[in-house]
């Protein structure tokens, strides 16, 4: 989680998905070139900062709004790292894999 995210809920993985989602709005935002999709990529982005904002994200809705971002910009390399780090926040929801114990959440 990046130094002085503030925990949503008790779940540091939500803050990181809401900090990731908004490098990249904040990137796409600023990204000069024309891009066919970028109304679809803003409202999916939207969309998974409200999904953040309500509490715990679905994990399939998650993929899905990523997949459709990632569609969107994947090809435009000045926004590669900051879509990284909005798949790596989603994949944080991810369950661990067989045989992992997930690790206690704050607040819980």
């Amino acid at each position: 989680m990046a130094e002085g995210a503030v925990v949503v809920d008790g779940d540091p993985r939500v803050s990181e998905l809401r900090d990731a989602v908004s490098r990249l709005r904040r990137a796409l935002a600023s990204h000069p070139a024309p891009l066919p999709d970028r109304d679809a990529a803003e409202e999916e982005l939207a969309a998974l900062d409200a999904m953040a904002r309500a509490g715990r994200p679905e994990l399939s809705r998650l993929r899905r709004s990523l997949l459709l971002v990632a569609g969107a910009v994947g090809s435009v390399s000045a926004l590669s790292p900051a879509l990284t780090e909005v798949h790596r926040a989603v994949d944080n929801f991810a369950p661990p894999p067989d045989g992992q114990v997930p690790p206690p959440r704050e607040g819980t």
